[in-house]
């Protein structure tokens, strides 16, 4: 099958008009993505435009881009301007993340372009675009690979939520203001508090003539202003990223590292902060800001540096000297990531939020977990001794979250996705000593057959070569991403069902800096509740737990899937021989002989009473959906409610399908239960399908997706949309 794009090489030299005009006849007023590069300075740059002429010649007049040596040009007749944009987004983030190309592009106007067609026609074709860079050698690595880099999920090169745009407007209106000298970013785990952090300081470093402002919006262009505002306020910023916790401070000093205008020595620690006075100093991670309390061989630097700024080393903490040093910081906070009493006390936070000099904004929604705000409530009231969830399993589409009766269940678990999604960890709270730190064969944590060690490395464990064998802990976790992690809850925290709260053994809690100073439990409690929120908070796709303790097991298990077992859902479903107002018509499929057509005719139908009024049976169906190939959304005998299809996209949603060409062999008939995907083909005469991918959701790696092409599509037919499980 032909190409649906192409890519083109020229010299990026005087001569280039000609050549276009001469080659480029049928595009020269056509929506184009272009990459200017010169592989010798490892330098490039992307951009898009409708004039490809006029958009060369202005670049061969900039200064910057005559470093830049050729040009390749992505044309297609299936191009507008809304899948240019959106592919030139794709290209800057992902080019950025490959780490063969610095990119001379700024980082405004990345923008989330949505249009009708994005995910089923472009998203696929920017695949086959990056896929034939790569065989030109303008791209190094895949797609799937980079998605999993650090480079690319702390990329300054990112679409700013609505959000974390008023945010950035609060900071760089702080910047203009004299009267402010503190902003402070209140944000939970994943709310994009370090995207934000690193889009910022790439924004203030970025060279103004490197921004395309062709293409801003209003909010761009307001942004673009700002900036010039604080240049011109103070020219070239002496600023510097803070970083409190030494894991993760290494991991972005690398992404730093591969940024164009950004150096790792800009990412720093609190003890350096002392050394000089800044324009500009932005916190990550403040609330692991320190204080002097449980410091252990940090005690001397501590007071050496509290000395250096004449400070009481008795009352001051790191909090203290980012203030004394810098003219203005930035500081993004988390009361519910503090995790040990060396933190700064949450008062001091609070009394540093009542000044006039502080501006304040708030981040909340979710950037890293799949399972939104849902899953994020849960954990927080599933942590917490005040009784006001309801009884009920967590549901979720999107999210494969899963109580384990059997830890050794649980890693292989996190065994099989490290091989199909990557970054799937293990990790625990402090209830085992670290005796393999000094005697690699010894193993740190036994729980019956299972046999694990603690992280071999303190910094930057997630990306080592063997984490995948080893549990990490609070400090070498927090800060990342994952895509899978299983919490291992220790033998510390437990279950009272009598008194409905939870109890803390203060003895089993190995870390001595983490309770030496603390007298009352409950503080004691509080800190290891964050330390397991926080771990709970890591995983994108999804989050297993093990919990050591039976009676924490069994509390858990009333409002978190165990896995394995099937729900028993006929006791609790009524059944009715006729209609009400408020039933639904109940298929048989697993029994169904015949097409669904002739299931619906059937006389001896049955009816599932809902609790839901504004379900019309008209409209929706519910069946028993069997098997093990979408246990990460639907248990094995789980009865579903559905809609019934009506037209309108499918891809990505969880469908009930006929087709005659295969045999679901757990339903043992020509109907299935699978997540739909689809491959398109445009022509002159419009579109069709090339292949529909019905793809499994398990477990379980044995189920394979199903694949149908041509005349396997003749009968294909989609009954309906997957609602809820009932």
């Amino acid at each position: 099958m032909p190409k649906a794009f192409q890519i083109d090489q020229y010299p990026f030299d005087s001569k280039l008009e000609d050549t276009l005009q001469n080659q480029q006849r049928n595009f020269l007023s056509w929506p184009v993505v272009y990459f200017l590069q010169n592989d010798l300075v490892g330098e490039a740059y992307v951009g898009e435009t409708t004039d490809m002429v006029q958009r060369m010649k202005t670049h061969l007049k900039t200064q910057r881009k005559q470093s830049l040596s050729t040009v390749s040009l992505i044309v297609s007749e299936l191009f507008n301007k809304s899948a240019t944009l959106d592919i030139e987004s794709n290209l800057i983030r992902y080019i950025a993340a490959d780490q063969k190309f610095n990119l001379q592009n700024g980082n405004l106007g990345i923008s989330n372009h949505q249009f009708y067609q994005q995910k089923e026609v472009y998203w696929e074709l920017f695949r086959d675009i990056w896929n034939e860079l790569q065989a030109l050698g303008i791209a190094r690595h895949s797609l799937d690979y980079i998605d999993n880099s650090d480079l690319f999920k702390y990329s300054p090169y990112k679409s700013l939520s609505s959000e974390q745009v008023a945010g950035l407007k609060m900071i760089l209106q702080c910047l203009l203001d004299d009267t402010a000298k503190v902003s402070l970013i209140h944000g939970g785990a994943g709310t994009g508090k370090s995207i934000l952090a690193i889009f910022l300081f790439k924004l203030l470093k970025t060279d103004l003539q490197d921004f395309n402002r062709a293409d801003f919006d209003e909010s761009d262009e307001e942004l673009y202003r700002m900036v010039e505002q604080v240049r011109k306020k103070y020219g070239q910023l002496e600023m510097a990223l803070v970083i409190p916790m030494q894991s993760f401070r290494k991991t972005i000093s690398k992404v730093f590292k591969n940024i164009k205008g950004l150096s790792p020595k800009m990412v720093i620690g609190p003890a350096e902060v002392t050394r000089k006075k800044y324009d500009l100093l932005i916190v990550d991670e403040g609330h692991r800001l320190r204080r002097r309390t449980n410091l252990s061989s940090y005690y001397h630097t501590f007071d050496q540096c509290a000395a250096a700024l004449g400070l009481d080393k008795y009352t001051c903490s790191e909090l203290d000297w980012v203030q004394r040093q810098s003219d203005k910081s930035i500081i993004f906070y988390d009361e519910f990531q503090s995790v040990k009493p060396s933190d700064t006390d949450k008062s001091r936070f609070l009394e540093l939020q009542e000044k006039s000099s502080t501006r304040i904004e708030r981040l909340q929604s979710q950037f890293r977990v799949k399972g939104g705000a849902k899953y994020m409530k849960l954990i927080h009231q599933l942590f917490s001794d005040h009784d006001s969830l309801t009884p009920g399993p967590f549901e979720s589409g999107h999210y494969d979250l899963q109580l384990f009766e059997d830890i050794g269940e649980m890693e292989q678990q996190i065994q099989k996705k490290e091989r199909t999604d990557g970054l799937a960890r293990m990790v625990a709270g402090f209830a085992w000593d670290w005796i393999s730190k000094k005697d690699k064969s010894l193993y740190d944590i036994v729980i019956g057959d299972t046999k694990l060690q603690w992280n071999s490395t303190e910094v930057d464990w997630v990306n080592s070569s063997n984490a995948i064998n080893e549990v990490g802990c609070i400090h070498t976790t927090q800060g990342y991403d994952l895509n899978y992690t299983g919490v291992i809850i220790g033998p510390e925290l437990d279950y009272n069902f009598r008194t409905r709260s939870f109890v803390v053994y203060k003895d089993r809690y190995k870390d001595k800096n983490g309770k030496n100073s603390i007298k009352d439990t409950v503080v004691l409690k509080n800190y290891i509740f964050n330390i397991y929120r926080t771990l709970l908070f890591r995983g994108i796709k999804g989050t297993y737990i093990y919990a050591c303790n039976e009676n924490l097991r069994s509390y858990l298990s009333q409002y978190i899937p165990v896995n394995g077992k099937i729900k028993e859902q006929e006791s609790t479903i009524l059944f009715l021989d006729s209609a009400t107002e408020n039933s639904v018509p109940y298929y048989d499929i697993e029994a169904a002989a015949g097409s669904f057509s002739e299931l619906q005719a059937q006389e001896t139908t049955r009816y599932i009473q809902l609790h839901d009024s504004f379900y019309n049976h008209t409209h929706y169906f519910a069946c028993k959906v069997v098997g093990e190939s979408m246990n990460k959304v639907i248990p094995n005998g789980a009865i579903c409610l559905f809609e019934r299809y009506g037209g309108g996209s499918r891809n990505g949603l969880i469908t009930l399908v006929e087709c005659s060409s295969f045999e679901d062999k757990d339903f043992g008939s020509n109907y299935t239960v699978k997540e739909y995907s689809s491959k398109k083909t445009v022509t002159d005469d419009g579109w069709h399908h090339e292949e529909i991918i019905l793809l499994p959701r398990s477990t379980d790696i044995s189920y394979q997706p199903i694949h149908l092409r041509d005349e396997e599509l003749l009968d294909f037919r989609v009954i309906g949309i997957f609602k809820k499980v009932l």
